[in-house]
């Protein structure tokens, strides 16, 4: 395998990037490590050049939330006949990034086509209003899996791998290779008694959308302040919902004792993580949760919804943090891990062993032995290990 493309809707530094394009891009850095040339061809947005090289991945950018899919496809086609931004490339495999719909590539090439679905969107579609959401979910669960019958998929989790199989994708081709993590960076200390705040601090890592629903975080905050003196949440993220969650934080009386950090350097979140209690996500639809092992790192456990999923996959309930079913399981889970030290402790001591285990070179591998099979004409199916 000489040369893969990528394409996804957004790249990391998109101002709503979040963890399934980090998964895409670490993906690609392995690869270019590994002597594969790689080109990532996404959305452009303000400030950003069109085009650009990233830990070795040349970055093609073009379109907006909804014409970076057409550009996509045109500038694949074109550069069969050498014309066009990806002119020269000669893909020996292309991933298409479906978040919610995929780019259809296999329209516009004869390279082989993996599909990458992070998870399925039923539950995330009514945000986009009536029509959108029917137009989407039809297109999600209906024409892709139809369009695509026979290709590759691959995703991150073995829960998101059971929701494509009810979508009619065969589980023979649906490969599964879990995220990766990014080591601490350098000076910044992993989260001990040392690093802990005195006060119990809670902490929501995420980007700020509705599906995310970071007012179940906020309710937690003001039905336990008054139990657990001092206690504070940290907010680390940003995104258009931003606003209503201040609103709604001035609503519950709790606006002094939250603090919304927007985006911030790696550093300063691993600084933010390495100081609390818990992690909240009580996030509607996860594929994975990346947070969770970004948590996991510093010793800290997490707290979040079975039916989100991808959870059920990144979170060994009861061993590296409690799932629940309702907000107020959400509540008294929190509650009972700020008033029991060695419990809470316990889940974070086995959260940190079990992020020890994840890493984006053995991503990046489990990833090229999907593609090298594809590229080989096998499908492939079930939990990739990483290594050789």
């Amino acid at each position: 395998m000489r040369e893969v493309l990528l394409l996804c809707w957004r790249d990391t530094g998109h101002p709503q990037g979040g963890g399934s394009e980090r998964y895409l891009e670490r993906v690609g850095a392995e690869l270019a490590r590994a002597g594969v040339t790689v080109t990532l061809r996404t959305a452009a947005y303000p400030g950003a050049p069109r085009e650009e090289i990233r830990d070795g991945v040349r970055i093609s950018r073009g379109g907006g939330r909804f014409t970076v899919y057409p550009r996509a496809l045109a500038a694949l086609a074109l550069s069969r006949v050498g014309l066009g931004p990806l002119r020269g490339m000669r893909p020996d495999a292309v991933i298409d990034t479906q978040n919610g719909i995929p780019f259809f590539a296999r329209l516009a090439t004869t390279a082989p086509v993996t599909v990458l679905v992070h998870h399925c969107h039923r539950e995330q579609w009514p945000v986009a209003g009536r029509l959108t959401a029917r137009v989407g979910w039809f297109i999600e669960s209906r024409l892709s899996p139809r369009v695509h019958r026979g290709d590759q998929y691959l995703t991150v989790s073995l829960p998101s791998a059971e929701e494509l199989e009810a979508l009619g994708v065969d589980g023979d081709r649906i490969a599964v290779v879990r995220n990766g993590a990014d080591p601490l960076p350098p000076h910044v200390a992993p989260g001990g008694s040392e690093t802990r705040c005195a006060a119990p601090r809670l902490v929501v890592l995420s980007r700020l959308v509705p599906h995310k629903q970071i007012e179940d975080a906020l309710e937690v905050l003001a039905r336990l302040r008054g139990s657990h003196s001092g206690l504070h949440l940290d907010v680390v993220g940003g995104g258009w919902w931003d606003e209503p969650l201040r609103d709604r934080a001035a609503e519950l009386g709790i606006a002094g004792h939250v603090t919304f950090h927007g985006h911030v350097s790696e550093q300063r979140k691993h600084e933010i993580l390495a100081r609390a209690w818990v992690h909240v996500m009580p996030s509607r639809k996860e594929g994975w949760g990346i947070t969770v092992v970004e948590a996991g790192q510093h010793g800290v456990p997490t707290v979040g919804y079975s039916a989100s999923r991808g959870l059920t996959d990144s979170v060994v309930d009861g061993v590296t943090g409690v799932l629940v079913s309702s907000r107020d399981g959400l509540v008294d889970a929190v509650d009972a891990l700020l008033a029991d030290p060695e419990r809470r402790a316990d889940l974070g001591e086995k959260a940190r062993a079990r992020a020890a285990e994840f890493s984006w070179a053995e991503t990046g591998s489990g990833v090229a032995r999907v593609l090298d099979a594809v590229v080989a004409g096998r499908r492939v199916g079930g939990l990739v290990p990483s290594g050789s």
